[in-house]
């Protein structure tokens, strides 16, 4: 009975110091996080060389790396790029990954960077095109697409990065991705076309731009 007791305290000690821990933990990687936002180099560093994984989400399901490339603080991205434990393939709480966010914000030179670190150009879900279309550099879209992602990747509810570009990126950018092959009559789960996402967005010159191509195609495929 003793020696039972005795096993329970030890197990209930445990228990209590690993409770500790995953508190101390999950603290630190808000820090670091937290660091990111403020690019604030010498506490990321403190960090980092305490060993708080640059990997681990934080309490609101943010990255370190892919936080500090939204909030553009450029001492903390090259911090986090040179710390070898980094993964560019991590994806925060909303599927975002590294590279999603260094096309959104149109920046080619990190773009390169995290292709050549190993991020993936094309997965299934949101993708970097579908980023790159809605408001990043055409040269990022062009980039991709030599990388051989797919043109009309689609989102969970069905968008494509054709119907992004025509929404909310450039004219360029939807040239290059018709040229590479979207299908503009494709509709997501809100039964929306490219044409519609124009249209949403008061681009009426490109709506019907669309809907010319629509009809030029369909009158080609008529007998």
């Amino acid at each position: 009975m003793r020696r039972a007791r005795l096993r329970l305290r030890g197990g209930l000690a445990g228990l209590c110091l690993f409770a500790l821990l995953s508190v101390t933990q999950a603290a630190d990687i808000d820090e670091l996080v937290g660091a990111a936002v403020r690019d604030n180099p010498g506490q990321l560093r403190r960090l980092l060389e305490k060993g708080v994984d640059p990997n681990a989400l934080d309490s609101q399901g943010r990255l370190a790396l892919v936080t500090a490339l939204q909030e553009e603080s450029p001492k903390s991205i090259e911090l986090l790029l040179d710390d070898g434990r980094i993964d560019v393939r991590r994806r925060n709480r909303a599927g975002e990954t590294a590279l999603m966010i260094a096309a959104l914000k149109g920046n080619l030179d990190m773009v390169l960077r995290l292709l050549d670190l190993g991020a993936e150009p094309d997965h299934a879900g949101w993708t970097p095109l579908h980023y790159a279309a809605s408001n990043g550099d055409p040269r990022i879209v062009e980039l991709l697409l030599a990388r051989g992602v797919r043109v009309d990747a689609e989102s969970p509810n069905g968008t494509t990065p054709l119907m992004m570009a025509a929404g909310y990126g450039s004219e360029s950018a939807v040239r290059l991705l018709l040229k590479a092959g979207a299908v503009p009559e494709r509709r997501n789960a809100r039964g929306m076309d490219a044409a519609d996402f124009a249209r949403m967005a008061s681009r009426n010159a490109l709506a019907e731009g669309f809907e010319d191509l629509k009809r030029r195609r369909a009158a080609r495929r008529q007998p």
